[in-house]
């Protein structure tokens, strides 16, 4: 996967509805989100960002990508979201496995919010 549809994927996950989620994000992942009880894995962390706001703007800054091997892209990256007045930022980091050719899923995904400056 190239660098562009990396993050174009990623701002995906920021921007997209509940069934892009169940399709992008693989049985078993793990993320780490701001809300209780923090840790989720699965169908639980599938149903977890399902409750945050389809964000409407989305920039990212510090954006870097690693490959640490064949299939497995890791990335991490500032992220400052916004739909109407309400504003998220956060750093984030998400690693995407590949399936097949072309077809990848995200396997890890966590987020530290910081405050909107």
């Amino acid at each position: 996967m190239d660098d562009a549809r990396i993050w174009g994927s990623e701002t995906g996950l920021w921007t997209a509805d509940p069934d892009h989620y169940r399709e992008i994000i693989a049985s078993d992942a793990l993320m780490v989100l701001p809300d209780a009880p923090y840790v989720f894995t699965g169908d639980a962390a599938v149903s977890e960002v399902s409750k945050t706001p389809r964000w409407t703007s989305v920039a990212f800054s510090d954006q870097q990508v690693s490959r640490p091997q064949d299939g497995l892209i890791v990335i991490a990256y500032g992220v400052t979201a916004s739909k109407g007045s309400e504003r998220y930022a956060a750093y984030c980091t998400t690693t995407y496995r590949r399936l097949e050719h072309e077809v990848w899923r995200v396997v890890q995904h966590q987020q530290s919010p910081h405050s909107v400056g």
